[in-house]
């Protein structure tokens, strides 16, 4: 197990796509900044954020909660990603790459979720 939250793969993945989003919301126009830019953005910087927090949980229960709602971020994004794609403010092709990502990023957790709750059956 990862010493620190930032070791984990599923952190550095939500990381990455973070990076990604903060990319793409830049091309967004200036009237979505306080809409579809900072929803899209909040909820990225959100799935990163409670993998970290999930980590620092003592608690399997605790972390496995919290999880449960970074894996809900990960479908906000995908909606606030399919409004950009379907007011133009997306390319198909690029989408298509960032929300096969999300996809693989929600499995992840999943099986992150999965292997905590076999930790709770443990104790």
């Amino acid at each position: 197990m990862a010493i620190n939250f930032y070791e984990l793969d599923v952190w550095k993945n939500a990381y990455d796509l973070l990076m990604k989003i903060y990319d793409v919301t830049k091309g967004y126009p200036r009237e979505e900044i306080y809409s579809l830019i900072q929803q899209t953005r909040r909820s990225a910087n959100s799935v990163v954020a409670n993998i970290a927090e999930a980590h620092g949980r003592y608690y399997y229960k605790d972390k496995i909660r919290v999880l449960y709602i970074a894996r809900g971020e990960v479908t906000e994004i995908q909606s606030h990603l399919r409004v950009a794609l379907g007011v133009g403010y997306m390319e198909t092709m690029s989408f298509n790459s960032i929300d096969l990502k999300y996809q693989e990023l929600y499995k992840n957790l999943s099986n992150y979720i999965r292997y905590l709750l076999t930790q709770v059956n443990k104790s």
